[in-house]
């Protein structure tokens, strides 16, 4: 833990690892110090899960916090005319690609000695993080939005997490978090960059998917961005061990209703937020912007934005092909086929396309576009 530290990249500033935190002076968002990747010999492939990358990890934890999540199939479809493969990362405990960040920073944080941790989302942060503490035998708080239909908690309630109802916005609920976090630590998806250090295990998954190959382009679905983050620290750390000689060209998908990071990256001046059927995806004031559109920019791809008919027809298309998933997912794919149609990529490329979510988890979601009463 001596030679990684804390790093606030705005401000270059650094703090030691081995205090658990956060966030930086001025609750400034924080990365870790760069990590020198691993290459194949590191992979501990005995492991059917994402702790076979434990090497890439700042530290191995001697009891890490696991439940099979990683190791999702990579499965070929046929989109706008041209092959592209899909990762399944719906296929975890919890239904999401959130179970790869849940999983290292609960993991790492619990051998730090964190015992106790504070979240706030109604979604799939909120269960992974309720079910990956209860997996840990850690207590957890989830802050959700008063105005939460109490369907989107009972994934949390279930795994025994305290749900707190915060009257206001969405962003009330963030407020209200930090606040507490005075009095349980923050553990949040969004703020910590041991979960990061997760979603990253995405990128090692892949190279070893293909054969020890970076693909062309991914696309994922984005909201406050951390599985681009994931991937762009992930093949970073791939190019500096060695393993690959080529970053793959990262794209972010957005809806148009409510895109800042979209709108940031190509220039448009910001409007303000309007519903979207891929509310997984609907951050209104994501915290790291900056960083996400350098992840796009460097490893020169992206960012889509989609409106909400071609998000529906996604959704419906990969269903009618037997992949189910929920509208945020979706997206990725109708960012596909509209990068295809522009040139921007080629047929003959690899491309991946990420699924992060199940459709099981927008059942109502689903009934409306299909329009069948449920």
């Amino acid at each position: 833990m001596t030679d990684i530290a804390y790093l606030d990249p705005r401000s270059d500033r650094t703090y030691p690892l081995d205090t658990p935190r956060w966030c930086g002076d001025g609750q400034a968002p924080l990365l870790l110090t760069p990590l020198p990747g691993i290459t194949r010999d590191a992979i501990r492939t005995e492991d059917r899960s994402l702790w076979r990358y434990a090497a890439a990890l700042p530290f191995i934890p001697d009891d890490p916090i696991t439940m099979g999540e990683g190791c999702t199939p990579l499965v070929s479809r046929v989109i706008g005319g041209a092959s592209v493969l899909l990762k399944c990362e719906w296929f975890m405990p919890t239904g999401s690609f959130k179970d790869r960040g849940a999983s290292v920073m609960l993991s790492l944080l619990r051998a730090q000695g964190v015992t106790s941790v504070l979240e706030d989302s109604s979604g799939n942060g909120g269960a992974a993080v309720s079910a990956y503490a209860a997996a840990g035998g850690m207590t957890a708080t989830i802050f959700v939005p008063a105005s939460t239909s109490p369907a989107k908690t009972v994934q949390s309630r279930a795994a025994g997490a305290t749900i707190q109802l915060i009257p206001g916005s969405r962003q009330d609920c963030a407020d209200a978090a930090l606040a507490e976090s005075a009095r349980i630590f923050y553990a949040s998806h969004n703020w910590h960059p041991y979960f990061l250090h997760g979603t990253k295990t995405l990128a090692y998954e892949l190279w070893e998917d293909l054969g020890f190959t970076a693909p062309d382009n991914v696309i994922v679905p984005c909201g406050a961005g951390s599985n681009v983050l994931g991937c762009g620290i992930g093949f970073d750390e791939l190019m500096h061990s060695g393993a690959i000689d080529r970053l793959p060209r990262i794209f972010a998908a957005q809806p148009a209703n409510c895109a800042p990071i979209a709108r940031a990256f190509l220039g448009e001046a910001p409007v303000p937020p309007l519903p979207t059927i891929a509310e997984g995806t609907a951050i209104a004031q994501p915290l790291r912007t900056a960083e996400v559109n350098e992840v796009l920019s460097g490893s020169q791809g992206g960012a889509v934005m989609l409106s909400e008919e071609e998000i529906a027809a996604a959704t419906l298309y990969l269903a009618r092909t037997g992949i189910y998933v929920e509208p945020t997912s979706a997206q990725a794919a109708a960012a596909f086929a509209k990068l295809l149609e522009a040139g921007t990529i080629r047929a003959d490329e690899t491309t991946v396309v990420v699924l992060t979510g199940t459709g099981l988890k927008s059942t109502p979601r689903m009934a409306e576009l299909l329009g069948v009463a449920i």
